[in-house]
């Protein structure tokens, strides 16, 4: 595997169609999440009126949010991360032991390209979409189930729409905590220093990736 192409003391970590992905999946992730509050939260939706718009854009752009992945695949760069984010190995369950124990030293806390925090919050975002999906489907076409099916999908779709909000929050909050991370997924590069205390086994220049042997 050829290593990442450097610029001066910056390696570049995502391409292109991999920041189209994030940033486009963001953004209808966001869209759903506010149009949602504004439908359950009565001091939002007084002050945002127009419920019967506020409901379409929040069915559309919830049916949307795979879209951007879904075309992403046809990018080989997406699909290495993908790889990498469904491959988990003996130095992601080092890093979780060190975050138990909080242990914040470097060496405690081994990651490739992705750590295990990461590929965790990977997976279950991406179980939570499909369920998502899933109960808002039933929600939307009422004839696709009994009223009974329509009722648990209700109750799972609101609770876990709960759980998907304080999730993103936290996700958030360590992204802002992380300006070079941020300047990873901006500009594509970061600094080599970071990637080396964040993600020693993530391949350097020459290199084939450690986490990979």
């Amino acid at each position: 595997m050829p290593p990442p192409p450097e610029t001066g003391g910056r390696v570049r970590r995502f391409s292109g169609p991999v920041r189209w992905v994030h940033r486009t999946t963001a953004a209808l992730t966001l869209l759903c999440v506010a149009t949602a509050a504004c439908l359950y939260v009565p001091q939002l939706a007084e002050l945002v009126g127009r419920r019967h718009l506020v409901v379409t854009v929040h069915e559309w752009s919830g049916l949307l949010i795979p879209v951007p992945l879904l075309a992403g695949l046809f990018a080989r760069s997406l699909r290495a991360d993908l790889g990498r984010l469904n491959r988990f190995g003996p130095h992601d369950r080092q890093w979780l032991r060190a975050v138990r124990r909080r242990d914040h030293r470097a060496e405690s806390r081994p990651a490739g390209k992705f750590n295990a925090g990461q590929k965790l919050y990977a997976a279950w975002i991406t179980g939570a979409v499909l369920v998502m999906v899933g109960t808002g489907l039933l929600m939307w076409f009422t004839g696709l189930a009994p009223l009974v099916w329509r009722t648990a999908a209700t109750f799972v779709h609101d609770w876990l729409a709960l759980a998907i909000g304080i999730v993103l929050g936290g996700h958030i909050a360590m992204a802002l905590a992380d300006p070079e991370a941020r300047r990873g997924m901006r500009t594509g590069s970061v600094e080599r220093r970071w990637a080396r205390r964040e993600h020693p086994l993530w391949r350097e220049p020459g290199e084939r990736s450690l986490e990979d042997r």
